[in-house]
């Protein structure tokens, strides 16, 4: 084999292997049929949100998990694949699911969501999930919503007692 070969296959195991490392999630998508363009505004709007999408040949994936031992995602790197790594556990998917929805080609097979491995509808349904944001701000308004409660009822007593002594 061709030395020079050998080294971009090794730097795409390498690279497949660092995103696994650094990512809570890993999505494997088809992508056959979706343009250059399209292409590249999902690049655009995963970088918003702390995602890269890859395209690697199945075999240096494969290669890849194994070393990193994840077994069970072989069974989806069939066909033309896109693997995106993201740094949050839904805001990645999220935006997958969201471009999915408009662009019927892109197909959502499988992933590794924390160690996990799911298949397409356990994809969309982390990507259902609120953000860690959202979710802090729930926790958050959760709360507040005792003190509130608290606060709006010694202000009515208080207008009570104030219109009472006003009569």
């Amino acid at each position: 084999m061709n030395q020079n070969a050998l080294q971009q296959k090794k730097a795409a195991v390498s690279e497949i292997s660092e995103g696994l490392k650094n990512s809570k999630t890993l999505a494997i998508v088809g992508y056959q049929g979706l343009t250059v363009a399209e292409l590249n505004e999902l690049r655009r709007t995963l970088a918003g949100k702390n995602a890269r999408l890859g395209v690697y040949k199945n075999t240096m994936a494969a290669r890849a998990f194994h070393e990193a031992g994840i077994e069970g995602l072989d069974e989806y790197l069939e066909g033309p694949n896109a693997f995106v790594f993201s740094e949050e556990v839904s805001t990645g998917v999220a935006a997958l699911y969201k471009f999915s929805r408009y662009h019927e080609k892109l197909v959502l097979r499988a992933g590794l969501v924390e160690g996990k491995v799911v298949d397409g509808a356990g994809l969309k349904a982390v990507a259902k999930l609120p953000s860690k944001e959202a979710l802090l701000s729930m926790f958050c308004m959760v709360l507040n919503e005792p003190m509130a409660s608290l606060a709006r009822a010694i202000d009515a007593i208080a207008n009570k007692d104030g219109q009472a002594a006003a009569n």
